[in-house]
């Protein structure tokens, strides 16, 4: 994997692309990392060069602070991920991710007047909706792992491996904390276009909660269903890019 600077960067770049005319930057969920979209550049157009982010304490961020407010990580991505933003870009975030990318994309046009051509939440309620589920990331270690279980997004052999749990439970208790912590406040709409991706099978956001994502834009709004649970992202992977890949074109 190329590291885009020679610093520790939190933006990589599985497949360099440098002639690309759009940049897509992908956020992961929750205790999630970059590697999720290490073979995307595979299934998109040429012309889009994938910039998966690696959020702290993980992967080449794994010396970073964990952070456990939306506020605080926006701000620590955004003077990384700005020299990047030369070109036109879009966002794709999954659960956590997607409302990280909102946030992101939010700030950025408030505060430094960039816009994303397009903005692309998966398996995300939309942020002016409050989670009706009770706070999971400060429950006692065995709660919150039958908790993560029932999410079905950690492997089973990855929930009853003590040590690999012991490295990975202060990173996704951070990111729930991100999540359940969040507050929505009233800005300016977005001005592009946002598509919300939804699984048929999930229970943790469902398709009225997706809907509600076409209040925070001005622009155009859709929303597609895929067959799967919370991680169709991974069940159905192939089709998720083959459908993504046909708004990115159009943008190109």
């Amino acid at each position: 994997m190329k590291i885009l600077s020679m610093t520790n960067s939190c933006v990589t770049f599985p497949k360099n692309n440098p002639s690309a005319s759009l940049r897509l930057f992908c956020f992961p969920y929750a205790g999630g990392n970059s590697l999720i979209f290490r073979t995307w550049a595979d299934s998109l157009p040429k012309s889009i060069e994938v910039c998966p982010v690696e959020l702290p304490g993980r992967g080449i961020q794994i010396k970073s602070p964990l952070f456990t407010r939306m506020e605080s990580l926006v701000r620590d991505i955004t003077p990384i991920i700005l020299p990047y933003l030369d070109k036109p870009f879009t966002f794709f975030g999954h659960s956590m991710g997607g409302l990280l990318c909102f946030e992101l994309a939010r700030y950025l046009c408030q505060e430094h007047d960039k816009k994303p051509a397009h903005l692309f939440v998966s398996a995300s309620r939309a942020p002016q909706i409050p989670s009706p589920k009770s706070p999971i990331h400060a429950l006692p270690d065995i709660e919150f792992k039958q908790e993560l279980g029932r999410l079905n997004g950690t492997p089973a052999s990855v929930l009853e491996n003590a040590e690999l749990m012991e490295l990975l439970t202060p990173i996704i208790r951070a990111d729930f904390a991100v999540l359940e912590t969040y507050v929505y406040a009233q800005k300016p709409l977005l001005e592009c276009p946002i598509t919300a991706f939804g699984g048929l099978e999930d229970q943790e956001v469902n398709l009225q909660e997706l809907e509600g994502w076409r209040w925070q834009t001005t622009n155009s709004f859709q929303v597609q269903m895929f067959s799967g649970n919370h991680f169709f992202i991974h069940s159905v992977q192939s089709l998720l890019l083959d459908n993504l890949g046909k708004y990115l074109k159009a943008l190109t």
